[in-house]
């Protein structure tokens, strides 16, 4: 049987069947969390959709290492965080450390704002082979390859989020799948 879990899943269930979680009961900083739910090597899937952002980079790093022990082999994480190459002034204000202003705003949290790179270099520091699946380059040029939503569905996603609809991206997440080879 395949373990599939959700990481900050909020009050959204854009995977049926699987596993939903909020930091509360599987925090990504505490392994604690994580040996009271799961053993070691166990896990097929784990999807986070605008999670890492609300990490700093080290703490990023260790939550990678964390899901990189408890994923088995070639299982993967399927991460979406902001990108920090979308050429939007709006988008880039909205998305930034401490987001655009209220406290009680979304990315009110944000501790950082994340390139292709630097994401990349993150999960592979974490021991992952990564496959960039959404991303804007240094240039802001949109880069997509079609990937399966059975794998894991991003609702941010150039397919899914409805303001993406048609020829035009209009909120666009950096997504990419980081494999435990």
């Amino acid at each position: 049987m395949e373990t599939k879990i959700v990481v900050g899943a909020g009050d959204y269930n854009n995977n049926p069947g699987w596993v939903h979680t909020n930091d509360d009961e599987l925090d990504l900083l505490n392994e604690k969390t994580w040996q009271n739910r799961f053993k070691e090597n166990s896990i097929s899937v784990i999807l986070a959709e605008h999670v890492w952002e609300h990490l700093t980079y080290d703490e990023g790093l260790e939550a990678a290492r964390r899901c990189h022990k408890y994923l088995k082999q070639d299982g993967y994480i399927r991460c979406a965080v902001p990108d920090g190459y979308f050429p939007d002034e709006d988008y880039q204000n909205t998305i930034q450390i401490g987001g655009p202003g209220p406290i009680d705003h979304p990315a009110a949290s944000h501790k950082i704002v994340y390139n292709y790179n630097t994401l990349t270099n993150l999960f592979e520091n974490a021991g992952f082979e990564v496959n960039l699946l959404e991303y804007c380059d240094e240039n802001g040029c949109f880069h997509y390859i079609d990937w399966d939503q059975q794998d894991g569905v991003i609702f941010r996603s150039k397919e899914v989020d409805p303001r993406n609809q048609g020829a035009v991206v209009r909120f666009p997440s950096l997504i990419l799948d980081a494999i435990k080879g």
